[in-house]
């Protein structure tokens, strides 16, 4: 390696796991959601138009971009041998520039100016006017990159793919193959938050009042239903991820998510995001009742309008998000063709919205960065603390008294051949939901109280002492 050459290194894919156009595109959708509809137009412009246009309204925070370390070594030590190294990119030259500053390891930046795309052969005529003549070496990670590569003294290949490497260096000399960690099939499950499917556990709930008297065909549409559910839930939960990668960097434990942390693009978080809400509106259509179609339509809207819109105000978000579990209760009905019990939603409404508070309050008994996130990005405030824990509690309390008047109900005891069997549940239950805010004032609590329950021991053991007391009383 000519330690005289110039190092021109990449931005997108290349010094970050990411790309800033497709980051850039997702901050204007959550902040200006409007905005998305002039995107013909400033496309029009041509591309360095839109990057401008773009970069301009994106709420970036390159600070906690995902950077990669090896790629950052490998420039570190191409200054300590005397480089010139020169961060060379189509990004936006207002975001390259910003980069460049933070890292405070470039000699200079080379970038789109909103006139020019500098992408491909412009790359290559920019760094060659740049170089002045000399020799340089380039930085980059995709097939593209392969036409600056053939006007280049030697390559350095960011990428997993050996072929790729290998037709580098069939037009250049290849210095490097720096080869990020593949991802695995556990991380692209973490991304689906397959574990939170415990939540669809809801749709079964109308089945309770019948469990002495159940026949395969309720539980086949429960079980569809649990999926379709399941699927619809993981899209949405891939659709947050992407909005919220800003302020998932900024987290202590949410910064290592995938998406946040680009081990999974955004290209392919939409793909996945497309896929599984298709995969269950399909499964709905052939398997299920119409009215569960409804229900599951209303699940998407109202989640969706959370992840845009109610998520960021105060108290409207919890009510949205106990909302969402009910849904599921509803929809477990409609698939059933069950009667939805009065009872049932409304002791649905009050734990879920303690159990949403909960959450809450976890996160606003966080660091000080935390707490300061939770003003930003869901309009809580440190003094609110107070009014969430006793909101919560009580709404726990109210969900409990509404199970002892729902166990006391006529034609509830007219099921069940011991009914007085069925009041175990209610001291458990009490027990079970002042274990869960007793762990959250300690800060003990995972901040999704349902994931805590799940992992849980005595939550389990609650649940098997609640459906032995079901058992024996039918």
């Amino acid at each position: 390696m000519a330690s005289s050459s110039t190092l021109y290194v990449d931005l997108d894919g290349s010094l970050i796991a990411t790309d800033l156009l497709h980051e850039s595109l997702l901050s204007l959708v959550r902040v200006e959601p409007l905005a998305f509809l002039h995107l013909p137009r400033w496309l029009m412009q041509g591309k360095a138009a839109l990057k401008r246009e773009l970069a301009s309204r994106a709420e970036i925070d390159v600070t906690t971009l995902p950077y990669r370390p090896e790629v950052l070594k490998f420039v570190q030590d191409a200054r300590a041998d005397g480089r010139r190294v020169v961060l060379a990119t189509a990004s936006d030259s207002g975001l390259a520039l910003k980069v460049a500053e933070h890292l405070d390891i470039f000699d200079g930046v080379l970038a789109s100016d909103g006139e020019h795309n500098l992408g491909g052969a412009r790359k290559l005529e920019a760094m060659q006017v740049d170089a002045a003549g000399k020799d340089f070496s380039y930085l980059g990670d995709r097939p593209v990159d392969l036409a600056v590569w053939r006007g280049a003294e030697s390559a350095v290949v960011v990428s997993r793919s050996d072929g790729l490497a290998r037709r580098a260096a069939s037009v250049t000399r290849l210095d490097a193959h720096i080869k990020p960690a593949a991802v695995s099939l556990k991380r692209y499950l973490y991304a689906l938050r397959v574990h939170q499917w415990l939540k669809n556990v809801l749709v079964f709930l109308p089945l309770m009042p019948v469990l002495h008297a159940l026949d395969w065909r309720v539980v086949f549409h429960a079980g569809v239903a649990f999926f379709a559910f399941g699927l619809m839930a993981s899209s949405i939960y891939v659709l947050n991820d992407l909005l919220d990668l800003s302020s998932d960097r900024r987290h202590k434990r949410k910064r290592f998510r995938p998406f946040a942390s680009g081990e999974i693009s955004v290209p392919t978080g939409l793909w996945m995001c497309a896929g599984l809400c298709s995969a269950s509106l399909l499964l709905s259509l052939l398997l299920l009742p119409p009215m569960f179609m409804g229900v599951l339509l209303i699940y998407l809207v109202l989640t969706t309008t959370y992840s845009f819109y109610l998520k960021r105000r105060a108290i409207v978000d919890v009510f949205s998000l106990a909302g969402l579990y009910t849904v599921r209760v509803a929809a477990g009905a409609a698939a059933t063709g069950l009667p939805l019990s009065f009872w049932i939603l409304s002791f649905s409404l009050f734990i879920f919205l303690s159990l949403a508070l909960a959450k809450r309050y976890v996160e606003l008994s966080g660091t000080p960065a935390e707490v300061y996130q939770m003003t930003q990005d869901r309009n809580y405030h440190p003094v609110d603390l107070p009014l969430v824990l006793c909101a919560g509690v009580a709404a726990g309390q109210m969900s409990a008294l509404v199970l002892s008047l729902y166990l006391n109900d006529q034609q509830m005891l007219a099921r069940y051949s011991n009914p007085a069997l069925l009041w175990i549940l209610i001291p458990v239950f009490l027990f079970w939901i002042m274990r869960i805010w007793l762990k959250a004032v300690r800060g003990a609590l995972h901040d999704d109280p349902v994931v805590f329950a799940a992992r849980d021991w005595v939550s389990r053991l609650a649940l098997v002492i609640g459906a032995a007391a079901l058992w024996a009383a039918g």
